[in-house]
């Protein structure tokens, strides 16, 4: 299954309203559809998707995942216009980290680099709350 947010401020019809999503500051990180980049098939993120580069996805470190960027989470990066959707998860010995899936384009993963930067996704609704 893959969401894509086209137009990147609405899905489904409605408007996002990015004002009340949750703040964070992660490292981030940029990653390619390469063999030494991973485990298997490079194409094939943790959760059984297939990356496709027309679809702005990122992984995330899984001590994220406890803070609600779980699985298909909508999430707004610092630096990039649109979108991106939590589709994949990192390796457990990272923290506190996301990478941003830049398709086959190599040369613009490595000018990205590794960076701090601002996301803003969804705030997670307590139970009973």
């Amino acid at each position: 299954m893959i969401i894509a947010f086209t137009g990147c401020e609405e899905t489904d019809g409605e408007k996002l309203d990015f004002e009340d999503w949750q703040k964070i500051t992660v490292t981030a990180s940029a990653y390619n559809s390469s063999k030494h980049q991973g485990e298997g098939n490079p194409l094939i993120t943790a959760w059984g998707d297939t990356l496709n580069p027309e679809v702005q996805s990122i992984a995330v470190s899984r001590d994220l995942l406890k803070k609600g960027l779980t699985y298909q989470t909508p999430v707004k990066i610092e630096g990039f216009e649109g979108v991106f959707i939590v589709n994949d998860k990192m390796h457990p010995r990272w923290k506190n980290k996301i990478d941003i899936y830049m398709g086959a384009n190599k040369e613009k993963a490595l000018k990205w680099g590794r960076r701090k930067v601002e996301i803003a996704f969804p705030a997670k609704i307590e139970p009973g709350g």
